[in-house]
């Protein structure tokens, strides 16, 4: 991927599809899971079960304690990915995500994001490019907990406009 020393105004944070290069990994900061994380997230899914809730009945099951819900990690995971800020501005949808829960999220654990640029696809004709990266939440432990793929149309240097900005004003 090409490296830039100052940002312009004229051009989006995120890099654009030519830009990306086959086999490039980003890591991301990481962010420490908390309790309170855990019960917001029960609320605004509406998904209360034991597993994500009841201290008592966890001390029972075979993690001994509270989990944190599969898809709290994976919604971090894609806030963790936006800090990066590699597709901001340039990213024109997020066509695709195969995923797979490998290991459990705990209240205070530390998770990170690895992102690979895995393949790409260009679509000169629309202006964008197909990009599927393999992605990894990576625990304290080094310990993968989630894994998967993203695909996401990015916008091509070459395009006349970005796709994003409405054309008939």
């Amino acid at each position: 991927m090409t490296k830039r020393t100052a940002m312009s105004q004229d051009r989006p944070r995120g890099l654009y599809f030519e830009e990306f290069e086959e086999g490039v990994e980003l890591t991301t900061p990481g962010r420490t899971i908390t309790e309170t994380d855990i019960q917001l997230f029960a609320g605004l899914a509406g998904d209360y079960t034991q597993l994500h809730t009841d201290a008592e009945f966890c001390k029972n099951t075979i993690f001994g304690q509270r989990v944190a819900h599969g898809l709290l990690g994976l919604s971090i995971a894609s806030g963790l990915g936006a800090r990066l800020g590699f597709i901001e501005g340039t990213a024109v949808a997020l066509r695709e995500v195969i995923w797979k829960f490998t290991g459990p999220i705990f209240a205070g654990d530390t998770i990170h994001l690895v992102i690979e640029v895995a393949q790409k696809k260009a679509m000169p004709r629309l202006g964008m490019g197909l990009i599927t990266f393999d992605v990894s939440i990576v625990n304290q432990k080094d310990e993968v907990v989630q894994k998967g793929q993203w695909k996401a149309l990015i916008q091509s240097q070459d395009a006349k406009t970005s796709p994003l900005i409405r054309q008939d004003q």
